[in-house]
């Protein structure tokens, strides 16, 4: 019986500490990507910082192995939510309206461009196959005229691609290393 009762705290400080060294390994690599991102977005003059790039890099440096972070997915999400929602910009006619955030409210056309393009963004991400949540904010981040086309557009793009292209390779890297210190305990 004494036996089992040290075992049980040995192995919850072990979960503890696992979770902490996993926390951390999330904190400085999503810093280091986003902050990257963010300085190219500077360098170039657009800002390649938006919101979708906060779950797409969850994803893909947290839940690697998730059906939503498969490249494929992602790459077809997020192309999937451009497409569609530049077109609900044009089919509602909004290409050249005052985003959301300049007008401080939605009309009712952007209300309705929103829905569709969700909707039809759902809609295909399902029927290819290829789900990724975050595609959802991208296709609404352009249909609400937010990341509209031009610098805003082009600073999202440029960071989605720097996000889809370096989350892998640095998921790689660090569990590689971290499965190498496994080995040698």
């Amino acid at each position: 019986m004494t036996e089992k009762r040290t075992a049980e705290p040995a192995q919850g400080h072990r979960l503890v500490k696992e979770r902490l060294a996993g926390g951390f390994r999330l904190l400085f690599l999503s810093a280091l990507l986003l902050a990257g991102v963010g300085a190219v977005g500077r360098l170039i003059g657009w800002v390649a910082l938006t919101t979708t790039l906060g779950p797409t890099a969850y994803l893909l440096l947290a839940h690697p192995e998730s059906v939503g972070a498969r490249w494929r997915n992602a790459v077809t999400g997020h192309t999937l939510a451009v497409g569609v929602g530049l077109g609900c910009l044009a089919a509602f006619g909004l290409w050249s309206h005052p985003s959301v955030a300049v007008l401080h409210h939605d009309t009712a056309r952007q209300i309705s461009a929103q829905a569709v393009a969700v909707g039809l963004t759902l809609f295909l991400l399902h029927v290819l196959d290829a789900h990724h949540p975050p595609a959802a904010a991208t296709t609404l981040l352009i249909a609400s005229g937010i990341s509209r086309p031009g610098p805003p557009l082009y600073g999202m793009l440029v960071g989605l691609a720097l996000v889809l292209a370096i989350a892998p390779l640095l998921t790689a890297a660090t569990s590689r290393a971290s499965a190498g210190r496994q080995d040698g305990e």
